[in-house]
């Protein structure tokens, strides 16, 4: 959603002769991320009947360019129960934010340091789309809970996260086509005491934006269309410094504790056999959503009123060629309402995404 990246892998099959992959992957970003992990995969262990995984990693996330941040994190995670409805994962991860630019906002500044990460999290999941790439019919719901602050540590990270996304495809009977509607919303909230005036974790927040398609981003609010990477919700003004080379007008995106997106897509077949062979068709769009902030008592001052009049929006027309890897869009997306400091375009958008 932010840049290029280049990634390799190495897998070993059946180590100890019962089935076992055994992968180390390396992934580096020219946005300056950068992944390093080994894994098992496990389909038999002590008797389980659903598979084992595990998976060490050290990862580092640069976002500095849309919130005065660097984030390092050095951690393992267990799947514990895995069927294909039902899916429970613990994580566990000791995680660094830090600035080396010395210009975050306020906000930043008071994340910035060492925690840890000890959470449990259930996903949900059900598909009954014909296709993740090109949904012509069918339906799809994902549920996801994630409890943090599993550990007596003082450090640790305590918060509840609930996300889910509905989606619903009605096929039209002409053209290959099929209307797309798609609902999801999120809320993240502290837990503890004194929880209602403490903010929640940055990592942990709702971001919403991206260069990717809503169509494919399955599994809570994250994607709209136009609306570049953490193009849109609370923000505030980055420290100011003695440097003519600062841009004065610079601000940091905080995420929010609640997000909520829908979209509408009526996808259709070009009246061009070259092209319905090859799977490329055309379709139209409409997205809207928000993201606010519930935490250090601030949802004392939302209201449904305010949140649904402060809804970003947008739509357009495009051009679709998916395949077996991934889906690209050729769009033209007109930006209906963004406020003051969003970051949003209208005009031609070259996306790629992968199946959810």
């Amino acid at each position: 959603a932010r840049s290029s990246t280049v990634e390799g892998s190495l897998k070993y099959k059946n180590f100890f002769g019962y089935g076992d992959l055994w992968d180390g992957s390396l992934a580096y970003g020219y946005d300056h991320s950068a992944e390093l992990s080994a894994g098992v995969f496990l389909p038999r262990f002590k008797g389980l009947v659903t598979p084992v995984t595990a998976r060490a990693y050290l990862l580092s996330q640069d976002w500095l360019k849309f919130s005065s941040y660097k984030e390092r994190s050095m951690g393992l995670s267990l799947g514990l129960f895995s069927t294909p409805y039902h899916d429970l994962a613990y994580n566990l991860a000791w995680r660094t934010l830090t600035d080396p630019s010395q210009m975050s906002s306020r906000s930043i500044r008071r994340q910035l340091g060492h925690n840890l990460l000890s959470s449990l999290k259930y996903t949900f999941k059900f598909d009954r789309r014909n296709s993740t790439m090109r949904p012509t019919r069918g339906y799809a719901f994902v549920s996801t809970t994630q409890i943090g602050g599993l550990t007596p540590d003082s450090r640790s990270l305590r918060f509840l996260r609930q996300e889910f996304d509905l989606r619903y495809v009605v096929p039209l009977g002409f053209y290959h086509a099929a209307l797309n509607f798609g609902v999801s919303g999120g809320v993240v909230f502290p837990w503890g005491n004194g929880f209602s005036s403490r903010p929640s974790s940055l990592p942990e927040r709702f971001f919403l934006g991206g260069n990717i398609s809503p169509v494919c981003a399955l599994g809570g609010p994250t994607a709209l269309w136009g609306f570049k990477t953490r193009g849109l919700g609370p923000t505030e003004p980055k420290r100011q410094v003695n440097n003519e080379n600062a841009d004065p007008s610079g601000v940091d995106f905080l995420g929010g504790d609640l997000a909520v997106t829908a979209l509408a897509d009526l996808s259709f077949d070009l009246p061009f056999r070259w092209f319905r062979e090859k799977g490329i068709h055309a379709h139209v769009f409409a997205c809207a959503g928000n993201v606010a902030k519930l935490t250090e008592n601030e949802y004392r001052n939302i209201s449904v009123q305010k949140f649904v009049e402060s809804l970003r929006s947008s739509v357009g027309v495009g051009l679709v060629v998916p395949t077996s890897l991934f889906r690209m869009e050729l769009n033209y997306c007109y930006i209906l309402k963004k406020l003051d400091h969003d970051r949003a375009k209208t005009g031609v958008w070259l996306t790629f995404s992968a199946a959810s």
